[in-house]
């Protein structure tokens, strides 16, 4: 059995599952629960300041059945005093010496404040902080979470203060709600952190009742932005979690991966992304803490049937096949193939093909009746893919490589030769009405021929 082991800025665990900050880690009693069923950490409930939170506090977002597909929150921080708060992280670290318990922390951006609560939460214990530079709601109108995580000169200043007085490992929670996450990570790193942590919520409004016209959720009446979660959220995390790992002036920079992590496969793509921990909470909010049994069964399952024998050998794993569109090599191609056998007759791929790409998809002989099958002109055919993924039959319809005709060319190499078609013949090499005589017959469905020395 594989080694689920790892390890966050030298914070340790016995499993790269963890609870993210937020309602399933606010006491004692939920942890103990948690840990229990086999998480490998928390981060413990944002303690901060005194908070009062709302009623009605959330809002999801169902997708043609499926439930909670996203989750709006505008719940504050912790609304425990911090002395209650950790005196129980105190119990939790005493009664669960191997799991990691990590602080996250929010305080008014004045560095005795920092100072102080940094201190007194070291009392604990705990393995580690998580700086809450994220919140985007709430605590962002007092200047808090959010409002200091967009600004990458004060993530840089408070992650210092801190530092100043932490002798545990310091997390930077970062905020998704910003034009470029490298630029915070960055400046967390100039502070001195020992890690990040990405994503924190996207700012959203999740919803309209359209009865009420109130929004969702609704306190009394009224409604507001707030913190954005669940599977929704995935591909955004993913794409965060990416570039900080591929930023080679963050390199080596450890990765506590949030955002709509559900299952064993969720938490291995962020891994493979270059998050060395996954944090979840959403998924536990809809399913509870028995979800770990799952991660844990299937994560491990797959690293067996790969011959891996630590999970920590996912780290990173597909950092380097993020690329630039530029390299990309426009001559390799694929085309869409349906099975018969699995075919339902349902049209969908026809419909799709025929109103968003090159109506290369028709039934067998034209038939309509019952019993058809739809089958691909492969010489209209561009490869686009739209086909299989809009297929309700599992594997019905793949993309098939095929033989290789033309040598690799990318834009990039087609632009090292006759520049890039453009606006301003000035700026931008050949115009477009040059275009097609400079790259004669060049380009088509098929791809992008070798300029002088490929088929013309």
């Amino acid at each position: 059995m594989a080694d689920l082991s790892t390890d966050t800025a030298g914070i340790h665990s016995p499993n790269p599952f963890w609870i993210a900050s937020g309602p399933p880690g606010n006491s004692l009693r939920q942890v103990r629960l948690a840990f229990e069923a086999g998480w490998g950490g928390v981060v413990w409930k944002t303690v901060g300041g005194p908070v009062i939170d709302t009623a009605m506090r959330y809002g999801g977002l169902d997708v043609y059945g499926r439930k909670l597909v996203g989750l709006n929150n505008i719940e504050l921080i912790s609304d425990r005093p911090a002395e209650v708060n950790f005196a129980e992280i105190a119990k939790a670290k005493e009664e669960f010496p191997d799991r990691a318990v990590v602080i996250s922390l929010m305080v008014e951006s004045v560095r005795e404040a920092w100072h102080e609560v940094v201190k007194r939460a070291e009392q604990t214990g705990a393995d580690g902080f998580e700086l809450n530079f994220g919140c985007p709601h709430g605590m962002s109108e007092r200047n808090m979470g959010a409002a200091v995580g967009q600004v990458p000169e004060y993530v840089e200043m408070i992650t210092g203060w801190v530092k100043e007085v932490a002798t545990i490992p310091v997390l930077v929670k970062l905020t998704p709600n910003i034009t470029n996450i490298e630029l915070t990570a960055l400046a967390a790193k100039a502070g001195g952190a020992d890690g990040v942590s990405a994503i924190n919520t996207i700012n959203s409004i999740v919803g309209i009742d359209l009865d009420t016209w109130e929004t969702r959720p609704s306190v009394d009446g009224k409604g507001s932005h707030g913190g954005y979660a669940g599977p929704a959220v995935k591909p955004i995390a993913l794409h965060m979690v990416s570039s900080i790992a591929a930023n080679p002036e963050l390199a080596g920079m450890p990765i506590s991966g949030i955002g709509g992590a559900h299952t064993w496969q969720d938490c291995a793509e962020f891994m493979l992304m270059g998050a060395s921990t996954v944090q979840v909470c959403t998924a536990i909010m809809h399913h509870g803490f028995r979800l770990v049994g799952e991660l844990e069964t299937g994560l491990s399952n797959y690293l067996d049937a790969r011959g891996l024998g630590s999970v920590r050998e996912l780290v990173g794993g597909s950092v380097q096949r993020i690329g630039n569109f530029g390299d990309f090599d426009l001559n390799w191609q694929v085309r869409a193939e349906i099975s018969p056998e699995a075919c339902i007759g349902c049209g969908k791929c026809i419909e799709v093909c025929r109103d968003n790409q090159v109506d290369c998809i028709d039934w067998v002989d034209g038939t309509v009746n019952i019993g058809r099958i739809a089958k691909v002109d492969h010489a209209e055919c561009i490869g686009c893919d739209l086909c299989s993924i809009v297929c309700p039959v599992q594997d019905c319809i793949t993309m098939e490589e095929q033989p290789r005709v033309l040598p690799a060319m990318s834009w990039n190499q087609l632009n090292a030769e006759v520049g890039v078609p453009g606006f301003h013949a000035a700026t931008s090499g050949i115009t477009w009405d040059e275009f097609p005589d400079r790259v004669p017959a060049l380009v088509d469905s098929h791809g992008l021929h070798n300029l002088g020395d490929g088929p013309g």
